[in-house]
């Protein structure tokens, strides 16, 4: 897995330089809150990414259920 700094060939000194930036402009007491907002939207991305995933999955699977009941209606 690749890192973000290494996808935007970030070095040590510029990633000291956006950790100094952050702390000056968001101060020590909001960087948890926005951590915490940026955890919280992270988890609800990967909910409604497993959400949807299961969907297609029971959408893909219910036609091959339904298709079989026709048939054995069928052979009735």
């Amino acid at each position: 897995m690749t890192s973000l700094a290494y996808i935007f060939n970030l070095g040590g000194q510029e990633l000291i330089i956006i950790v100094v930036l952050v702390l000056l402009l968001f101060g020590g007491r909001k960087i948890p809150e926005l951590m915490r907002g940026l955890g919280r939207g992270i988890r609800e991305f990967n909910a409604a990414k497993s959400n949807i995933q299961s969907e297609l999955e029971e959408g893909i699977n219910e036609p091959n259920q339904t298709s079989n009941e026709t048939n054995q209606e069928k052979v009735k």
